[in-house]
């Protein structure tokens, strides 16, 4: 039976790019999602929709169902005095607030004298993923977790980030 919209899922995965391992939260607290709203890549979500409890599966995700292509023209150069303080190293990551207020991730690529060139792909753009992932459960949402389209173990709680590490998919 195939897993439906709004379901509560709760996956165990391990993430490859074809040589090393980027991600994996195996033995470790599961990743737990509303299905069909966007929380996870599509190409994993297309990939365990007919999955039931207790399978598993090795799933090849293409990059324009993962992160996308990478872009060539989502790098920008910018003053480096804009980084004071930080002690900047070429493949480092930085977090910095985007223009909708969100978070957002750069990359640093190139350290010049008085300029830095960021990449604003995600690490992964332009990627073919291997994911092996089982499913640990699947459920029906409560009333609030329809409404709010967050899984109640997903609440922030005292320990920080809602338990999964913020891996593939947690939005913390």
């Amino acid at each position: 039976m195939a897993i439906e919209t709004n379901q509560i899922v709760a996956i165990e995965y391990e993430v490859s790019d074809g040589n090393t391992i980027v991600d994996s939260n195996i033995g470790g607290a599961p990743l737990v999602f509303m299905f069909g709203k966007g929380q996870i890549i599509p190409g994993l979500e297309n990939g365990i929709v007919n999955m039931s409890i207790g399978e598993k599966s090795e799933l090849l995700i293409k990059a324009e169902d993962a992160y996308g292509e990478y872009n060539d023209e989502a790098k920008q150069e910018v003053p480096k005095d804009q980084f004071a303080g930080i002690d900047l190293e070429v493949g480092m990551s930085l977090y910095g607030q985007g223009e909708d207020g969100g978070t957002v991730q750069v990359i640093v690529k190139e350290i010049g004298t008085e300029n830095v060139i960021i990449d604003f792909n995600h690490p992964l753009a332009g990627k073919d993923l291997t994911f092996n992932v089982s499913i640990n459960n699947i459920r029906e949402a409560s009333a609030e977790e329809a409404m709010t389209g967050i899984p109640a173990e997903n609440k922030q709680n005292n320990e920080g980030c809602c338990g999964t590490g913020g891996g593939a998919g947690c939005g913390c």
